[in-house]
């Protein structure tokens, strides 16, 4: 089955509107597989898809982006604007007008001391936070009353709307986190594995990459939902075993991010459990190529930091003849059929955000052995193997455990060895990989390898702040507890300046060049090599109503409208 219109039916079943539920918790069990496990529920310390949706089922963010990219309410009255007057005219303040009446699961009042908590926490120069690029630009956050919260920037921000916005971005109690600020985060983990929230469900029991099971709030702002009781929520295996569970077997109701080929979809589809549904978003498919040394002969917190940089990967000639000799097109037929697109950019959607002036459709492997020859990269001892300065291009190359990463990285390695890189391949358990863990050195932040492949995308459909994750500042570090958005170590002070005019910039038509042109300068500067522009393809069971698939925001968005259908 061809798989747009698969996209097609798909569709048609997603605008199915909410059913008026007769009361919460009338629909029984809820069983949602994610083939990456969850090893926290606090987004600010992991920066993995995974632990960033689950935990959205429990805690929320003062609005977030609806399935069409809009900007919506949730724990506000309405989105502030310069029309509004929520928005001051000169784009230095936005207020937030919360909700009357909000509780938290366990009762108490949610208020803007709980926001403003969240900015502390997040900003706190001791700590580590996954989502800091969130919090730019701040100077104070003011707590007028407690439904109203003044957010105030140092510089005209022409787009406020970072802080507390998206999945990415929720909200902490106060009370329960007020011992966990700085250093002692990481150290909480009553609190990062059992938050208080606002959302539909609450914590029964979380098992680290393993299982989560929740129940309904009783103190959910709407009384007539969750329409379910209880949710299982199952981590780990694989994403052929989470899409043959919903649509063949019926064991689960809601697999999420199905990385598999089409062929293997459509099949799956002949079981008649359950159907996929796909959308294209920002998700892009790419190698980060590490800045810095991830020798294990360097003393540990030496590794992957500033301290030591990379032998070769900063060159221009190697970064470059690497990218020349991958076959995208190859890459997205094998991996992803119509669900996938040859890109060359970070920021491939929204359309009006995506760059054209770089073209990497065409694989060219003699080119790439000609530019490495030319740079005086050759291999002068024959073995097979080009050096840089004495020292051999070889390469430690990582990705999490998946068939389809699996695949590219077996096709990647033989077109690197052809231009004369050695490669050794390693995959690591995506649970533990996209995890938080700080003493872990398997995790993508930690980045002990020369280059790693991994996807992710961001919230909402302004890239502003997730351009800033290539900031040098944001850069994972031991003293950040190896958080941060800046895997590559990518540092450029002509990067940090043009995104800091980007910041300041209210012009639409400049934002999109400015936007671009920083793009860009990742990429052509070495900081990665973007493969392919993924549809998100998740896949729910034919009894789960309310599923509305959304590429902006949390996959599980919307998770107090899912209701059973007949």
């Amino acid at each position: 089955m061809k798989l747009k219109t698969l996209m097609l039916g798909a569709a048609a079943a997603m605008v199915m509107a909410p059913a008026a539920f007769a009361e919460r918790g009338s629909d029984g069990e809820v069983k949602i597989i994610y083939w990456q496990a969850p090893s926290i529920l606090n987004p600010f310390l992991s920066g993995g898809t995974k632990d960033v949706e689950s935990a959205s089922m429990i805690i929320e963010p003062l609005a977030r982006y609806n399935e069409k990219g809009e900007l919506v309410p949730w724990l506000v009255d309405e989105i502030p604007t310069v029309g509004n007057g929520g928005v001051s005219e000169d784009l230095k303040q936005i207020t937030w007008k919360i909700t009357p009446g909000l509780l938290w699961s366990d009762g108490t009042p949610f208020t803007s001391a709980d926001v403003k908590f969240t900015y502390e926490y997040c900003t706190h120069p001791e700590g580590g936070c996954a989502q800091l690029t969130k919090f730019e630009g701040i100077s104070s956050v003011d707590t007028p009353d407690d439904l109203t919260v003044v957010v105030n920037f140092t510089e005209a921000t022409p787009n406020p709307y970072g802080p507390f916005v998206g999945g990415e971005s929720p909200i902490l109690q106060a009370a329960q986190f007020a011992n966990c600020l700085g250093a002692n985060a990481s150290t909480c983990t009553e609190q990062n594995f059992n938050p208080i929230g606002t959302g539909p469900f609450t914590v029964t029991e979380f098992k680290p990459n393993d299982v989560i099971t929740l129940a309904a709030n009783p103190n959910y702002r709407d009384p007539a939902k969750p329409a379910f009781a209880t949710v299982t929520f199952k981590g780990g295996g694989d994403a052929a075993s989470a899409g043959t569970a919903v649509m063949e077997t019926g064991e689960f109701d809601y697999a999420w991010n199905l990385q598999l080929a089409p062929d293997v979809i459509a099949k799956m589809q002949e079981g008649g459990k359950g159907v996929p549904v796909a959308g294209f978003g920002p998700l892009v498919e790419r190698i980060m190529l590490n800045q810095t040394n991830a020798d294990p002969a360097l003393p540990e917190g030496e590794r992957s930091t500033a301290l030591h940089p990379h032998p070769f990967l900063k060159d221009p000639a190697v970064y470059k003849a690497m990218s020349m000799a991958i076959d995208r097109p190859l890459l997205v037929e094998i991996g992803y059929g119509q669900a996938g697109k040859v890109t060359c950019n970070w920021v491939p959607a929204p359309d009006a955000f995506n760059s054209t002036s770089m073209s990497c459709d065409t694989q060219d492997l003699e080119g790439a052995k000609a530019m490495l020859d030319a740079a005086g990269i050759v291999d002068t001892n024959g073995d097979g193997i080009r050096e840089k300065d004495g020292v051999p291009l070889s390469i430690v190359y990582q990705t999490s455990t998946n068939a389809v990463r699996q695949d590219f990285q077996a096709l990647i390695k033989d077109w690197w060895e052809q231009i004369g890189l050695e490669v050794e391949l390693r995959n690591v358990d995506s649970s533990v990989f996209f995890g938080g863990d700080a003493g872990s050195p398997d995790t993508f932040q930690k980045f002990y390898a020369d280059v790693e492949m991994y996807a992710n995308t961001f919230n909402g459909t302004d890239p502003q702040a997730y351009l800033g994750n290539a900031l040098c500042d944001k850069a994972p570090r031991p003293e950040t507890q190896w958080q941060g958005e800046n895997i590559s170590r990518f540092c450029m002070p002509e990067y940090d300046a043009l995104w800091a005019e980007l910041s300041k910039t209210a012009d639409m038509a400049e934002r999109q060049r400015i936007a671009k042109e920083l793009n860009d300068m990742v990429v052509m500067n070495g900081g990665m090599i973007p493969l392919v522009h993924r549809g998100r393809l998740s896949a729910h069971s034919n009894t789960l109503g309310g599923v509305i698939l959304n590429v902006w925001d949390s996959e599980l968005w919307n998770v107090a409208d899912w209701h059973r259908v007949n």
